[in-house]
């Protein structure tokens, strides 16, 4: 009994249609291929359309479907594997991810229908005020050492340790003689020159505004008019003078005086 096979190929091979007996093997069907066609490579397999890959000592009608003579293969190449490892890489590079990942999850609510975001601003407000007198403290103490510093630098020595609520006089660091106390005091500093000279520059000032206003308000004369004021005055000084002559002037005739007359 024979059995047809139906081999679907890859480019630029065709299919291959071939009848063989029912009792010949998957790996000498291997020859047959290469004789038809020698230049396939010889890193091929047989495997169903469904991808199993069944023994190759293992007959052509194993794979008959019932009641059915044609039996449909397909020729694959087989690939190289590599060298492995890439499974961990990505296991890896997924695990430098999911840690890359933040979980801010402020906006949820619990179970009695608070935001997450506002217990942890109440929890912070209430280590806020709890942590408040040591803060107090340490701005006290901090305070009392900068006043202590200042005190030493002035010359002035603290006052004794002796019974609570008892403050002894402050006593010089060095010789017998006490130093001028001098913090507390009020200083005035009065420098009549300077106010003098102060005020004077105020009046000047003062005057100088005054004086500008005065004038700027007595420029009534238009601009345009005082440039052309300006350039008539130049006209007439740049007229040549009459030439002066030793003749006697002529004499007027009695027409032209009656004529003026008239």
């Amino acid at each position: 009994m024979s059995s047809s096979l139906l081999i679907s190929t890859f480019a630029p091979f065709p299919t291959l249609s071939l009848s063989v007996p029912s009792s010949t093997s998957l790996e000498s069907i291997l020859p047959l291929l290469h004789e038809r066609y020698p230049s396939l490579p010889t890193s091929i397999a047989l495997s169903t359309h469904s991808g199993v890959l069944p023994p190759l000592h293992s007959p052509v009608a194993s794979l008959l479907a019932d009641g059915s003579s044609l039996i449909t293969l397909r020729l694959t190449p087989r690939l190289l594997g590599g060298k492995g490892g890439f499974g961990s890489q990505l296991r890896a590079a997924g695990g430098r991810m999911s840690s890359q990942k933040t979980s801010n999850n402020d906006s949820c609510r619990d179970l009695s229908g608070r935001r997450l975001n506002t217990i942890k601003e109440a929890k912070k407000l209430v280590e806020y005020l709890e942590s408040e007198p040591e803060r107090l403290k340490a701005k006290a103490d901090a305070e009392k050492a900068k006043l202590e510093a200042l005190e030493r630098k002035l010359g002035i020595e603290q006052p004794s340790k002796g019974a609570p609520g008892e403050a002894g006089p402050s006593r010089p660091t060095g010789s017998g003689e006490e130093p001028p106390v001098l913090a507390g005091r009020k200083h005035r500093f009065d420098d009549t020159e300077y106010l003098e000279q102060s005020r004077d520059l105020v009046d000047g000032v003062k005057s100088a505004v005054a004086l500008g206003a005065v004038l700027s308000s007595s420029l009534s004369t238009p601009f345009s008019t005082t440039i052309a004021f300006k350039k008539k005055k130049k006209a007439k000084l740049a007229h040549p003078a009459p030439v002066k002559s030793d003749a006697p002037p002529a004499a007027v005739s009695t027409e032209s005086v009656a004529a003026v007359g008239a």
